[in-house]
């Protein structure tokens, strides 16, 4: 059976469950469901290469347990079935008694369940879904990382939902920015809005590269570290992370906003990164005791502009971060904004705008979008900025024709050697100094995408182009005609 294959069948077999509602569900009953099997599956793992490892599931509910079917007629299954996850599965994982020193492999039982339901109520066909599943195994090196694929393509099947769009960012984009920031297995990487990890594992598979030694193993293992707010993305991330190899995954089931930006100190350990990489949820607003997190003249009514505050605070000296903003952060001159690009500037190098092509997001968001690149090594003296035009032969980016790796490289060749360009009269790329962008009152919205200026008609130059326009067209229709009847003459 291959990947592919076992997706589909999982869907067709759900989509005759009345319980399950739409795609959104089906993919958080899969998840659910997957998790718990490659959890099982890396538990095997681990009781082979751990002293005395004990599992912080109760052995009646370890998926080896109560999902694997023998075929000798005593696999769960109908309304027993049905019982037994509704009433005594979800029950117990919900209610995994955790504490300080629990270690990170057994919290994300705790946090994968908090907020995860069974919606399927026909116990029959779940017996169907949990047999498909039981046929992967995931202690196979080669199977997890052949599902990688498929996982990816159940990761963009949320994109097309409008509720859960915003988990997924396109995997060439995530790639092109791991790349521009080059992270090592010394840094401690970050994504306070990480969703389902695409940021974390485009650098995961970035730092694999490096991987030489036991050391460098450990390093990689403790690389990568992500807050997620909501409650499908969160489970979709450690499930990730578990296929990725790494064991103890630091994601955190929380709100990245919900604490006073003022405590966090480099010297602390874990408040502070060496690279930050995120697309934070933009367009939304958080409650006004979320903005008391942050000083007064910071405080704006933009969820992307407090996570820009954030960096701030949790980034490390020399440390380096790529984000995706909407266009409003470039252009946006009220006084949050221009507070927060202020600091921005003054205590970082933003030394790279890239300005990407529309619909990059599609179909979730049409809102126009941005690479911001910095680091923690000085001032803001000069910013580039780069406009990444439509590729040759693409109106759109849509599900068919999607954004493409490749279409990266005419902007990795350009960084590589920052020149200012001027196309058609309009500058593509150019550098500003930082007198100019303050002179702008920080207003950034610079080497845009041009468009053309409508020109506004008097009624009566309107009338005239209108009849010149139609006695142009009438004389095309009647040299057509003229050769038709010439042709049938013939």
């Amino acid at each position: 059976m291959t990947m592919g294959s076992m997706v589909k069948r999982l869907q067709d077999i759900m989509r005759n469950d009345a319980g399950v509602n739409g795609d959104a569900q089906r993919i958080e009953q899969m998840t659910w469901l997957l998790f718990l099997k490659i959890y099982d599956d890396k538990e095997q793992l681990w009781e082979l290469h751990r002293d005395n490892y004990t599992s912080i599931i109760p052995e009646n509910l370890r998926w080896r347990n109560w999902a694997v079917d023998n075929k000798d007629g005593k696999a769960l299954t109908g309304d027993k079935l049905l019982k037994f996850i509704n009433e005594e599965l979800f029950q117990h994982l919900k209610a995994v008694e955790v504490d300080e020193t629990t270690p990170m492999h057994e919290l994300i039982i705790k946090y994968a369940f908090e907020d995860a339901y069974n919606y399927m109520k026909d116990g029959i066909l779940l017996r169907q879904v949990i047999n498909v599943i039981d046929e992967v195994d995931f202690t196979e090196h080669s199977e997890r990382h052949a599902f990688n694929d498929i996982y990816e393509t159940i990761l963009k099947d949320l994109q097309s939902q409008r509720s859960s769009g915003e988990f997924y960012t396109p995997r060439p984009v995530t790639d092109f920015m791991v790349e521009v920031i080059k992270p090592t297995l010394d840094d401690k990487i970050a994504d306070f809005a990480c969703g389902t990890g695409g940021f974390l594992t485009s650098t995961l598979k970035y730092l694999d590269l490096q991987v030489k030694t036991v050391e460098d193993k450990e390093k990689y293992n403790t690389s990568v570290y992500g807050i997620e707010k909501k409650a499908l993305p969160h489970l979709l991330c450690v499930t990730n992370m578990l296929l990725h190899d790494i064991d103890e995954p630091n994601i955190f089931h929380n709100n990245s906003l919900e604490k006073s930006v003022k405590e966090y100190k480099e010297r602390n350990d874990g408040d502070c990164f060496d690279v930050i990489l995120m697309n934070p949820p933009y367009g939304g607003n958080e409650k006004e005791g979320i903005k008391s997190n942050f000083p007064a003249e910071l405080r704006s009514s933009e969820t992307a502009d407090l996570f820009v505050s954030l960096i701030l605070y949790r980034l490390k000296r020399n440390g380096r971060v790529g984000i995706v903003l909407p266009d409003g952060f470039l252009f946006g001159t009220d006084n949050a904004k221009v507070a927060i690009k202020t600091k921005l500037m003054e205590e970082c190098n933003l030394h790279t705008v890239i300005r990407l092509p529309h619909s990059v997001f599609a179909p979730y968001t049409s809102i126009t979008t941005n690479i911001l690149f910095f680091d923690k090594t000085g001032s803001t003296k000069e910013t580039w900025f780069y406009r990444m035009d439509m590729p040759e032969g693409y109106k759109n980016f849509s599900k068919t024709k999607p954004i493409k790796n490749e279409h990266f490289a005419p902007v990795m060749d350009w960084i590589a050697n920052k020149t200012e360009i001027v196309e058609d009269g309009f500058d593509k790329a150019k550098k500003h100094t930082m007198a100019e962008i303050r002179e702008r009152n920080y207003n950034i919205d610079l080497c845009g995408f041009p468009h053309e200026e409508e020109e506004i008609l008097e009624p009566s130059e309107l009338i005239e182009q209108y009849h010149n326009k139609k006695a142009e067209l009438n004389q095309k229709i009647d040299a057509i005609l003229g050769e038709l009847m010439s042709m049938l003459e013939e």
